[in-house]
């Protein structure tokens, strides 16, 4: 499909977001026809306070049903009903027929022999619909990014492909797709000289983290072969991403893939990232290439 562009495209639009989106909603069980649906509700919830991507701004700025579950992370529940209907009905589907898929998995799953909960449901449900692929094409995008304005890097991995696997950890670190996380101390203690207090709110920037110039040697560098890269985007601990092994299985076939064909590659326009404090990455990134 790339190829087919003529060599030029929105690497975001036509290859970044579609094609983690299509391995993980064939791994839950979501038809093909229904994937745009699902990335339209995805870049919805992550994207609310986008004046492109959210859905109240596209609706000429009905934020009635905006809420705020975190200070500044907005959260509209118009798209979290349209994915309880949607996962509602599939759960339906999936206890009359199971299948092999992993929405068969959660619509019948038991904990000591009971059904889990229908918010348990939709939960797994949502969090894999959405972290599930959008993380991973904002990586994907932001390290095409990076290549488009580093031709030196993109020289490294074509002549030492066995570089792509750094260059996939490199990409993760660079965008940080997943920006904040709040978490409660659990007691009083300490961090880093601050004292904070049982009930506190802990603000984890992982952005920030991932430029920590005690950790990283030229953080604000791109470097495919950066070693070691002890990053933190996908959490850590008891937070760490289960899905992290699929996305960067996921990343390291597509530069696999695309990385030898790609004879040159160049910006074509101005790229742009999505308005979030949450999740986010590039939503638009015009190139122009040549492939072999």
């Amino acid at each position: 499909k790339m190829a087919a562009t003529g060599g030029r495209c929105d690497f975001v639009r036509e290859v970044a977001l579609h094609y983690p989106l299509h391995v993980v909603m064939e791994i839950l069980g979501v038809p093909e026809a229904d994937e745009p649906r699902m990335l339209t509700l995805t870049q919805e919830l992550f994207g609310a306070a986008d004046p492109e991507l959210g859905r109240a701004s596209r609706e000429g700025g009905q934020t009635s049903r905006v809420a705020t579950v975190e200070p500044g992370r907005p959260l509209d529940m118009g798209v979290i009903t349209d994915f309880f209907n949607y996962f509602n009905a599939l759960s339906a589907d999936r206890r009359a027929t199971p299948r092999k898929d992993l929405a068969s998995v959660i619509a019948n799953a038991q904990i000591d022999g009971r059904p889990i909960s229908e918010l348990e449901a939709m939960s797994y449900y949502i969090i894999v619909a959405t972290a599930g692929h959008d993380t991973t094409s904002s990586s994907t995008a932001g390290a095409f990014w990076a290549l488009a304005e580093r031709p030196h890097e993109l020289a490294k991995l074509k002549s030492d492909p066995s570089l792509i696997p750094g260059l996939v950890d490199e990409s993760i670190r660079w965008t940080t797709p997943v920006k904040t996380f709040m978490r409660t101390v659990a007691a009083d203690t300490e961090v880093g000289g601050r004292a904070m207090s049982k009930g506190d709110w802990l603000m984890l920037c992982y952005a920030s983290g991932n430029r920590d110039e005690s950790v990283f040697d030229d953080p604000h560098d791109f470097k495919v072969d950066r070693s070691p890269n002890k990053h933190l985007a996908f959490g850590y601990g008891a937070h760490l991403c289960l899905g992290q092994h699929l996305a960067k299985m996921e990343m390291r076939i597509l530069w696999e893939e695309l990385i030898p064909r790609l004879k040159s590659l160049e910006l074509d326009g101005e790229p742009a990232m999505s308005q979030a404090v949450f999740v986010n990455g590039p939503k638009t990134l015009p190139v122009r290439f040549e492939l072999a």
